[in-house]
């Protein structure tokens, strides 16, 4: 039996669905060379992890690109923490999923950039003191994901926030946060702290948002089964990988010499990262 009352059953296989249509999506895009090597590769890590995970050129190549898409699935995932608000329903609440560069609640000093924003036309209680009629979320999936320079930027766009509107609080909502919580969050020294700029882990948001205290409790004991049966459906394709050319690419850079697979491979890899390096550079001239 059904027994999350803040969102329906088909909402919630809807949203299952386009998030797992959004994580394939990622897997069967190809990724070439040129993507292969964006942040350039470590030649010198890729020859140890050889020896010592006995692996192919092939087999580490792949292992490296599984990497990096994984990388870009989290994108995925954000996208399950963030859109599932639109489905969620509470009397006398408005919440929206604003699209990308657009403004929630504009004619209320709401400014643009918000992952998330909810109104309650009852107040919205965000610790024992203090009360708002709307929030405005900052979603991240870690409580790692942010460097220094984005989390002060952050700040400060939460800062004007409340300049802008009197009436609302800023949230930096993680969904893995390193334990439950709604504090009170500063960036840098000196500042003293304001309750309307907020850290609180994703099960605090989903209480304050649906007034049950379990609510991502139930939606993760829910998830499982859901996307079982949605990935069993009809409506689901199987998962096909991409066919990935990095390898093939790897393999013609060297082709002309007249050396041992292993031997040409490790060379490839090696100008992937040292290209423009002494003595490598000859090798990239004469190719």
């Amino acid at each position: 039996m059904w027994d999350l009352d803040f969102i329906s059953e088909s909402d919630f296989r809807t949203h299952v669905r386009n998030t797992i249509e959004e994580y394939k999506r990622t897997l069967r895009s190809s990724i070439s060379l040129e993507q292969f090597n964006k942040n350039i590769i470590d030649p010198v890590k890729f020859a140890f992890d050889k020896a010592l995970y006995g692996l192919s050129w092939r087999e580490l190549i792949n292992k490296e690109i599984l990497r990096q898409k994984d990388k870009t699935i989290n994108n995925s995932i954000g996208y399950f923490h963030q859109k599932i608000f639109q489905y969620i329903h509470r009397d006398g609440c408005t919440i929206i999923v604003p699209e990308n560069g657009s403004s929630a609640f504009s004619n209320k000093g709401g400014q643009s950039g918000w992952d998330v924003a909810f109104e309650n036309e009852a107040r919205i209680y965000i610790d024992n003191q203090t009360s708002v009629s709307r929030i405005y979320v900052e979603m991240k999936n870690k409580h790692n994901t942010m460097n220094s320079s984005s989390s002060s930027k952050t700040f400060k766009k939460m800062q004007k926030q409340i300049v802008a509107d009197d009436d609302c609080a800023c949230f930096l909502v993680e969904a893995i946060a390193k334990k439950s919580q709604n504090i009170s969050w500063v960036v840098g020294e000196n500042i003293n702290p304001n309750r309307r700029i907020r850290r609180v882990s994703m099960d605090e948001f989903y209480g304050i948002v649906t007034n049950d205290s379990h609510a991502f409790f139930k939606i993760c004991m829910a998830l499982p089964e859901v996307i079982r049966d949605v990935v069993g459906s009809e409506s689901i394709n199987p998962l096909t990988l991409s066919q990935d050319s990095v390898y093939d690419d790897l393999e013609r850079m060297t082709d002309s010499l007249d050396r041992d697979e292993n031997f040409r491979m490790a060379l490839a890899m090696y100008m992937l990262g040292f290209g423009s390096y002494l003595g490598f550079n000859r090798v990239t001239q004469a190719h």
